[in-house]
């Protein structure tokens, strides 16, 4: 693995700190993007921070071609930025929440795919991950434009494998349950949080899915929702 690039959006978030540090451990140089990180958010000296948006594709093709221009290739794309807002029937919920939750969880990953896949496919291979919602499969009350941003996204990421195959290009969705971070106990204190996902064990999967060991899995959208399954 030494040599290869990884390029991780949402690098400061809870669960973006885990993916960070693990693909750090593999041997990978780690770029992390997000608005507002720097080299010391991770004591590595194969990290590099890129502080930038991808709320567009040209903020998300100036990002990439600083990391083309600095290493010359990304042989990994791990794409973390998401968001949640609930708490409200469809017919209650509002054009604001409904197009952030688009913007967030599907826009986003709509640019930086733009941005990376013609780099990855000039190279002829690549590995893109996303981080979809167990609620794209099995949606619930009071969550629909969550619920239905992340079906797009997975939808979005399946077209993208069918569409790269010829290119060495695989692209995978997980679709994890409630992640166990600060930001989720903080949100819901009383929880039970015993049944909720391991951070380090979707960075783990993360770090598979990016080796050679996963060539033959593209296209699939893997569910990851812990013990309260």
């Amino acid at each position: 693995m030494a040599g290869r690039i990884a390029v991780v959006t949402g690098a400061t978030g809870g669960l973006g700190t885990h993916v960070t540090n693990a693909l750090l451990d593999a041997d990978y140089t780690v770029v992390g993007i997000a608005p507002r990180i720097s080299l010391s958010n991770f004591n590595h000296p194969h990290f590099t921070a890129v502080a930038a948006t991808i709320d567009s594709l040209e903020a998300a093709r100036r990002a990439v071609e600083t990391v083309i221009a600095d290493f010359g290739k990304i042989d990994v794309l791990a794409h973390l930025v998401g968001g949640f807002a609930g708490g409200q029937s469809v017919a209650e919920t509002d054009d604001v929440t409904f197009q952030r939750m688009f913007d967030m969880n599907v826009n986003s990953a709509f640019h930086i795919l733009r941005a990376v896949l013609p780099h990855m496919r000039r190279a002829g291979k690549g590995r893109i991950i996303a981080i979809g919602s167990r609620a794209a499969e099995n949606p619930g009350a009071t969550v629909g434009a969550y619920s239905a941003s992340k079906a797009a996204l997975v939808s979005l990421v399946r077209t993208v494998a069918i569409e790269n195959k010829d290119a060495g290009i695989t692209a995978n969705v997980i679709l994890p349950g409630t992640i166990d971070t600060l930001a989720n106990r903080k949100a819901m204190p009383s929880a039970d949080t015993s049944q909720w996902v391991s951070p380090a064990s979707i960075a783990s999967l993360i770090v598979w899915l990016a080796s050679d060991a996963a060539k033959d899995v593209t296209g699939a959208a893997i569910p990851t929702y812990g013990r309260g399954y």
